[in-house]
């Protein structure tokens, strides 16, 4: 079989180029396995390209992130995904005896693979400098924010050596870092401040890109200085900008809480929640706000309006389960009745799933309600509920027992249903117990034969 041809090469190397790190994956297993010259050619394409995206993630490692936006919607400095291709193709191109020793990942040679990465980042601003419709033609991202998107790419690529070497001590900055460790972040960010008049910010909008949780960069700015944690000082500095992506993107979060209506998806609404509340744990952990600031009545206004609506949703739970385990009097002996479980009422599926999904949010938002001034609501609900279930359980066994039930396997399912309802809402004691005698329930007990 003959070779590629230079047309099949260059539109193979077009093709190969765009496609997604798992699709060249799965590419070059399918193609491993087949025959002919053809296949090798193109098995030889593939892992070039395979070596090339390795090199491209460890010499673009501080770069790398700012190609993709931020999975939290959180406000940051991005820039389009096709840049990023483009940018490492002329870097690389332009330092071709660097590349190979960027294949070592020995611990090692760190000093080595860091000088490596900063030459190339050099080389990448140079080349934004340069050669721009080259690294950003008019058609990747809005034109109207290309000239600006330039000159924030161009200064990215002057600091990717120096962030390079933070990100190994980035894991120790946000959580407890001893004094050395503070005393090297606030060396970096000084090196930063040196080199342009907003280093400082430039540095923490990179080192933001590595941060999966968003809050985790308050615990960066409180370090990078004695005063960083007083919100008066953090408001006037170059670093508010991060104060004030968390909070819009709590002020969006909020719209979507207040927003939501049962039924609807209670995991997105409980990860809107459960963001707001770490968001707000974090800023009182780290940052001295102003009750009376700015940040502090946008907070304040988040606060409220996420509790009332959440307030709201708690105190419809109840209704929704009532539903699902009706009650009606029943006549004992002469004008006496009680209470008992109106088995006679069909439940719609609806109905139960209803009831099922509101036990469900109740249940998630067990260690959330409480920054917004809702837990004493929620844990008396629980209680209650686990009362009202357990109780209505007993009540169809009891019945079950004595073979009062006017449908014995109607009403075993409905235990079976209250059972499903108290663990949703962490009641697993009173749901495992209604389990075990739902299991024996209408089984004769044996007699026992006298010796």
């Amino acid at each position: 079989m003959t070779e590629l041809s230079v047309a099949h090469r260059m539109a193979l190397a077009q093709v190969v180029e765009g496609v997604p790190d798992r699709t060249l994956r799965q590419l070059t297993l399918a193609v491993s396995g087949m025959p002919g010259d053809k296949a090798r050619a193109l098995e030889t394409m593939l892992a070039a390209e395979t070596l090339d995206r390795v090199r491209r993630a460890r010499g673009f490692a501080a770069l790398t992130p700012l190609f993709r936006p931020r999975a939290d919607g959180v406000e940051a400095t991005t820039f389009p995904p096709g840049v990023l291709p483009r940018l490492w193709k002329i870097a690389s191109s332009r330092e071709p005896n660097i590349l190979p020793l960027l294949d070592d990942d020995d611990e090692r040679e760190a000093a080595r693979t860091a000088a490596v990465c900063a030459r190339l980042c050099a080389t990448a601003a140079a080349a934004v400098r340069d050669r721009p419709n080259e690294v950003w033609p008019l058609a990747l991202g809005d034109p109207t924010m290309r000239d600006k998107g330039l000159e924030d790419l161009a200064h990215c690529c002057d600091f990717g050596g120096l962030v390079y070497r933070a990100l190994p001590s980035l894991k120790a900055w946000v959580g407890r870092p001893d004094g050395d460790q503070v005393a090297e972040l606030r060396l970096l960010v000084r090196d930063a401040s040196e080199m342009i008049p907003d280093g400082a910010e430039r540095l923490m909008d990179m080192l933001f890109a590595h941060l999966g949780e968003a809050a985790l960069i308050l615990r960066l700015m409180v370090h990078t200085s004695t005063a960083a944690a007083r919100g008066a000082f953090l408001s006037e500095s170059e670093l508010a900008v991060f104060v004030d992506r968390l909070v819009v993107g709590m002020e969006a979060r909020c719209v979507r809480i207040v927003a939501f209506k049962p039924g609807g998806q209670i995991e997105s609404f409980c990860a809107d929640l459960e963001w707001c509340a770490d968001v707000l744990k974090e800023l009182e952990a780290t940052v001295q706000v102003d009750r009376e600031g700015d940040w502090g009545k946008r907070l304040r206004e988040v606060r409220v309006r996420v509790g009332k609506r959440l307030g709201e949703l708690l105190s419809g739970v109840t209704r929704l389960v009532d539903k699902v385990v009706p009650m009606h009097k029943v006549q004992t002996s002469g004008r006496m009745t009680r209470n008992a479980p109106n088995l006679e009422i069909g439940l719609e599926p609806a109905t139960v799933q209803a009831a099922q999904d509101a036990l469900k949010m109740v249940g998630m938002v067990r260690n959330l309600a409480g920054p917004f001034g809702c837990e004493a609501q929620r844990s008396a609900l629980v209680q209650g509920l686990t009362v009202q279930l357990s109780g209505y359980a007993d009540l169809i066994l009891e019945d079950v027992n004595s073979g009062d039930a006017p449908d014995e396997a109607t009403a075993i399912d409905r235990a079976v249903v209250v059972a499903g309802f108290l663990e949703q809402i962490a009641a697993l004691t009173e749901a495992r117990a209604v389990r075990r005698r739902t299991a024996v329930a209408g089984v004769p007990v044996p007699m026992k034969l006298s010796a």
